[in-house]
């Protein structure tokens, strides 16, 4: 009787524990710096937390982003201006496309 309830209570965790990390939806955010050689880096900022994507021919990504509001930061080469864009939403299992992002002189 006793390892009986101790399977089940083993079942009942693991099922439980399973069920729980399946509704994590991830989402992302995509965009383009024009001109492709302006930009030497892209953060992405959350509170205290801070992220970096690399930059392939002005094109860059963030995956596996929770639900919320975020900050980008483009911090560009001189003659260049840096870009903030302020309250980038991300849903759940959505990429936000922040489309083109032209740096000033």
């Amino acid at each position: 009787m006793k390892k009986l309830c101790v399977a089940l209570s083993l079942l009942i965790v693991f099922a439980l524990g399973s069920i729980a990390f399946t509704n994590i939806k991830l989402g992302g955010i995509v965009g383009k710096i024009t001109p492709s050689d302006a930009a030497s880096g892209v953060s992405l900022v959350a509170a205290t937390d801070t992220l970096k994507a690399q930059i392939s021919q002005g094109v860059f990504t963030f995956t596996n982003l929770k639900e919320g509001v975020y900050t980008v930061v483009v911090k560009a080469n001189a003659p260049y201006k840096d870009a903030v864009i302020e309250k980038v939403a991300v849903k759940d299992s959505a990429t936000t496309d922040l489309g083109e992002i032209k740096l000033l002189q």
